[in-house]
């Protein structure tokens, strides 16, 4: 979906086995902060996220070419290592600040677990491997970040099994805060919500605009 009557834009990136409906609150709220958006879908299961870079950079580069202002990003979970892919790449000529909730920069223990297991590869796909601490070679090779990026962690849980069993604690129930920090980041700041929480957070998401207008977060108190 795309709004406008802003000068600058968001692309909205979701996490793996989501859709773009699951970015719908925060959408909302940035087009009321007067935002223009980008709320894209994409086949999060099926493809490497090298791939799925190439298959998002044609409507991106329609959107910036439609904005006038500045691009920025939000990708969820998967959707900010996705935003990491998609810069090393193709960045937007007037590129702005990037903000990632609950992403597994650091890759995922839950991954680490869970990967051994045939129903996990065949429905997370490739893009699920990736996912792991032991990250892959094209994860790796993914530079650090040279623009403003900010980090929106999770604390809480809807299930134990991972976060007191599985994961390093705090975690928001697929991913510890330690493992969503990335080399290269201005801020980092810490919701009390569980990992998809972080979508319909009201302060994850006063956060996320916060960051995008002013290129820092608010003080944890706000």
């Amino acid at each position: 979906m795309i709004g406008g009557g802003c000068s600058d834009g968001v692309v909205l990136l979701h996490g793996i086995a989501r859709t773009s409906r699951s970015l719908n609150r925060i959408e909302r709220a940035l087009q009321g902060a007067r935002f223009a958006t980008l709320n894209l879908d994409y086949e999060s299961r099926k493809k490497p996220l090298d791939r799925l870079a190439a298959d998002i950079a044609p409507a991106v580069a329609g959107f910036a070419e439609r904005t006038d202002g500045s691009i920025h990003f939000v990708g969820h979970s998967m959707g900010g290592l996705l935003i990491r892919a998609y810069l090393a790449t193709c960045r937007p000529p007037r590129l702005g600040r990037i903000v990632m909730l609950g992403t597994p920069n650091g890759g995922s223990e839950v991954a680490d677990a869970l990967q051994r297991l045939a129903i996990y590869r065949a429905f997370y796909g490739p893009a699920g491997l990736q996912l792991s601490t032991e990250q892959d070679a094209a994860l790796r090779a993914l530079p650090p970040a040279d623009y403003d990026v900010g980090i929106v962690a999770g604390v809480g849980t809807i299930d134990p099994i991972p976060s007191f069993l599985i994961l390093p604690r705090p975690n928001d129930g697929k991913v510890s805060v330690q493992r969503t920090k990335l080399e290269g980041m201005i801020g980092h700041t810490i919701v009390k919500a569980s990992h998809p929480g972080l979508l319909r957070h009201p302060a994850a998401i006063r956060q996320t605009i916060a960051f995008l207008r002013e290129g820092r977060f608010l003080p944890a108190s706000a």
